[in-house]
């Protein structure tokens, strides 16, 4: 009985130090795998390579625009089809795409200009209250790939923060227009004239290099969108838009940081680092509705340091 158990004892021993070797013997071979993984690939020739697939596609295909010829077209489902020979008088997407140039910067510093396209198939009433690209927007999407497989679908609206999506998304939403709501008496909300309309965007203001569950690598997408409404978005509650957080004017808030903290202006409570909170210093003892600046040196009083 003795002997029976030191054996069961030694086998115990023996398939313990058998697991453990195992798992150095995998951890050993990671770093191997690692570097057997493919690098990205050029990000200007990647995105002269999708440009190429996307205006092939919208050459190569129409959508259903007679059906949102008049204003009774909000429950239509956006179509996109094939162009063949029987149908080849029909306008292509390509015909009816508007082109806008956004530049991106890489880790390595190099600014990469990428080309965005979008339709508006239906615009809004609200036009003066377009998105910006630092605001909040209240809508349903369908994501697809150019074979059409779809990869995401929101038919019910959704709350998005551009803040927090992909760059094709974010600068895409800015050119449709939200629409009008009635509330009910039992809490409901109810849209009308709102915007509609698709967006064409390369694999580099998408996912790039890293794939998502149902989307490859490199893959350029499309969306379709319905814009309700949207919020004017001011997301460290500074007084300042989150839009209107740009001190060297190049459009873009999101490479602003005037005290060089690491957090960029939009998301900074105190904007120049002088211990002073943006809204304390924003338009102070004298309101007028203008950023104070009191030594009048051009510079308003929360972005200066000096002051």
């Amino acid at each position: 009985m003795l002997k029976l158990k030191i054996e069961h004892s030694i086998n115990q021993r023996f398939q313990a130090i058998l697991i453990i070797f195992l798992v150095l013997f995998c951890l050993s071979c990671r770093p191997d795998d690692q570097e057997d993984e493919e690098p990205p690939r050029d990000y200007l020739e990647q995105s002269l390579e999708d440009d190429q697939k996307l205006v092939q596609y919208m050459k190569s295909h129409y959508y259903n625009y007679d059906d949102f010829s008049n204003d009774s077209s909000e429950d239509k489902e956006i179509v996109i089809d094939t162009i063949l020979s029987e149908n080849a008088n029909l306008k292509s997407l390509f015909d009816f795409a508007v082109e806008t140039s956004v530049t991106l910067a890489t880790n390595e510093g190099e600014i990469i200009e990428h080309k965005l396209y979008h339709i508006v198939i239906k615009d809004g009433i609200r036009t003066e209250d377009k998105p910006s690209i630092a605001d909040s927007v209240y809508l349903s999407y369908k994501g697809k790939l150019l074979n059409g497989n779809i990869f995401d679908k929101k038919t019910n609206p959704v709350w998005f923060d551009t803040a927090n999506v992909i760059r094709g998304f974010r600068y895409g939403l800015q050119f449709f227009s939200p629409g009008n709501f009635i509330q009910r008496q039992n809490g409901t909300i109810d849209f009308n004239q709102f915007g509609r309309g698709l967006i064409f965007m390369p694999s580099g203001l998408g996912y790039f290099n890293n794939a998502q569950t149902s989307i490859p690598t490199y893959s350029p997408l499309i969306f379709e969108v319905s814009v309700f409404t949207i919020n004017k978005a001011d997301h460290d509650n500074d007084g300042v838009l989150s839009i209107d957080e740009d001190p060297n004017k190049d459009g873009n808030p999101y490479n602003d940081d005037t005290d060089e903290d690491g957090i960029i202006n939009m998301y900074d409570e105190d904007d120049d680092g002088d211990g002073i909170l943006t809204k304390d210093e924003l338009d102070g003892d004298d309101p007028d509705n203008l950023p104070d600046d009191s030594n009048n040196d051009g510079i308003p009083d929360y972005l200066d340091k000096n002051n």
